[in-house]
């Protein structure tokens, strides 16, 4: 059993294409070490553009299409719904409600995000479907949403996570979720809930950031007992292991820096 390589998730978000913040090496320096990774899946938590205009997105296609992992769950953001651009999103990435199964990964995706606002909701009338989707207990749970379950340190004012974070929680732990991956505050983070771990994503490939944070994304590594390593990398630069979870005894380790990987790929930008 020892001998299986686990599961590896690639998760990044906030692009924000288009806007006065975004570096475009960074996203493709991101893209490389990607390619390069050759992770089983990559996720994407919304953001891609920073108005939903249309020449915006379809840079973002250009970007995105250059990822060579043939799994690939790309959920809208806030931003990517402004000025209508969720018609973008639906005809370039697909639908906002996606469900992406493989080996014995179950990876549901859902859109958290309201038309010209800032705030996420999922809503009770998607919780039967999450419920749904989530039935099958023979797979390793995940959530993907755009929105923060959970306040992050060093946001400042918490004023627009999911409005129904409360109720949404509930309806995950129920259905034994098992990790939940967010964006949109740009501030990367980790949170144990009961056996629910929650990562938060910061922003790959844009200089609009909280104090001493950096551009960054994240790898999860999921073993064949469920248990799981998440790393934050750094484009051009090395990663580190900040959590750990056991399944095993439950166990939960979380450090800012524990390990770095000496490797990196040159100089920041």
């Amino acid at each position: 059993m020892g001998d299986k390589a686990p599961i590896t998730i690639a998760h990044i978000s906030d692009l924000h294409i288009g806007s006065q913040y975004f570096i475009p090496n960074l996203l493709s320096r991101t893209i490389e070490e990607l390619n390069e990774l050759k992770p089983d899946a990559v996720i994407c938590t919304g953001d891609f553009t920073d108005a939903g205009f249309r020449q915006e997105y379809t840079t973002a296609q250009t970007f995105l299409s250059t990822i060579e992992c043939e799994r690939r769950l790309f959920i809208p953001g806030n931003h990517d719904s402004r000025n209508v651009g969720y018609v973008h999103f639906e005809e370039l990435f697909g639908e906002r409600d996606r469900v992406l199964t493989f080996d014995r990964m179950m990876i549901v995706g859902t859109d958290s995000s309201e038309p010209d606002l800032d705030n996420g909701r999922i809503g009770r009338e998607r919780y039967a479907w999450l419920k749904d989707a989530f039935e099958d207990d023979n797979y390793f749970k995940v959530l993907a949403l755009h929105h923060h379950l959970l306040p992050i340190p060093g946001t400042g004012r918490e004023r627009s996570m999911v409005y129904d974070a409360g109720d949404l929680l509930e309806v995950l732990i129920d259905c034994g979720i098992d990790l939940v991956l967010c964006g949109h505050k740009h501030v990367p983070y980790v949170w144990r809930l009961e056996s629910l771990v929650v990562v938060n994503a910061g922003t790959a490939s844009s200089l609009r950031l909280r104090g001493k944070t950096k551009p960054c994304y994240n790898i999860i590594e999921i073993d064949e007992r469920d248990n799981m390593k998440i790393y934050r990398k750094y484009p051009y630069g090395g990663r580190e292991l900040i959590a750990e979870f056991s399944c095993d005894d439950r166990s939960y380790c979380k450090w800012e820096r524990i390990e770095v990987d000496v490797v990196s790929g040159g100089g920041r930008p």
